[in-house]
């Protein structure tokens, strides 16, 4: 007797043979797919664990990018000095001290000259903006107020020159020279290093000194500092202490952001190749944990 639904018997069959096709696809598949897994590193532990009846434990080694390294080193030593707590921003600390290693490498500051001088004038002049670091006893051994140039700005400070006879501030990194007496006293001669920017300090007379209008009451007499003619002027309680600390041969970095400032000296390759054991002679930073 034949079948009174002939198509629905045809699609029957169809169904079947399909089914033992994708059966037998799956048995030639499946091995290769579990030999792709088996190859990997992570098979080996996955197979073992499993079959100990144990979760896999999956073990990452990171290593850091050079320039990651860097800065994970700047982050350490800014922990360290504690320098966050002490009003010092990252990022102004980081280029202060990629400008220290790459003068440090190029034999530009003293053996024996471990401290970091930063003025930060992204602060206005009624905000304590400069810090004396020691890079080796991870202190912050002085945060003080110090002024700007007169043509500079007011409160803040805005134009910067390195023109004789401009009365601005001029950006960038120094090494410190020998103090000497002068018109304002005792006064430490400061060398500019970018080239552009703050080379002609000796010429204009660019000096680290004390002043009487840097001082908190100058501040709520007048509603900020005093300016000067160009010089980083410091308080008279405190300017003979830290510049007898920063002279001979140490870096001090003057930075203000978006001004058009550049420098070789911020080159963040170079600071790493000085950072490394190739030269322990040269740069000496000893790294500590925070906790210690």
């Amino acid at each position: 007797m034949k079948s009174q639904h002939p198509h629905h018997h045809t699609s029957v069959v169809q169904r079947q043979r399909s089914a033992r096709k994708s059966q037998r696809l799956m048995r030639r598949v499946l091995p290769f797919v579990a030999s792709l897994f088996l190859a990997t590193p992570l098979a080996g532990p996955v197979a073992r664990s499993l079959a100990n009846g144990h979760p896999p434990k999956l073990k990452a080694k990171v290593s850091l990018a050079p320039l990651s390294r860097l800065e994970s080193t700047a982050r350490d030593l800014y922990t360290s000095l504690g320098a966050e707590q002490q009003g010092l921003r990252f990022e102004v600390f980081q280029k202060a001290l990629t400008g220290y290693l790459n003068l440090k490498q190029a034999g530009r500051l003293a053996e024996n000259q471990d401290r970091l001088t930063v003025v930060d004038f992204d602060l206005p002049s009624t905000e304590k903006r400069l810090w004396v670091l020691d890079l080796s006893a991870h202190k912050v051994l002085y945060h003080t107020l110090v002024a700007h140039g007169h043509n500079s700005g007011e409160n803040e400070a805005s134009s910067f020159s390195n023109t004789n006879e401009s009365n601005m501030s001029s950006l960038g990194f120094y090494v410190t020279g020998h103090e000497y007496e002068g018109k304002h006293g005792h006064s430490l001669r400061l060398n500019g290093m970018d080239e552009g920017f703050n080379t002609n300090a000796l010429a204009r007379s660019v000096v680290m000194h004390g002043a009487d209008y840097v001082s908190e009451a100058f501040i709520k007499q007048n509603g900020r500092l005093g300016r000067s003619l160009g010089c980083p002027a410091l308080p008279l309680d405190s300017y003979a202490q830290i510049i007898d600390l920063v002279k001979g041969g140490s870096c001090l970095f003057l930075n203000k952001s978006n001004a058009g400032y550049a420098s070789k000296y911020l080159d963040s390759e170079s600071a790493l190749t000085a950072l490394n054991i190739s030269s322990p002679a040269k740069v000496k930073i000893k790294l500590k944990s925070a906790r210690s």
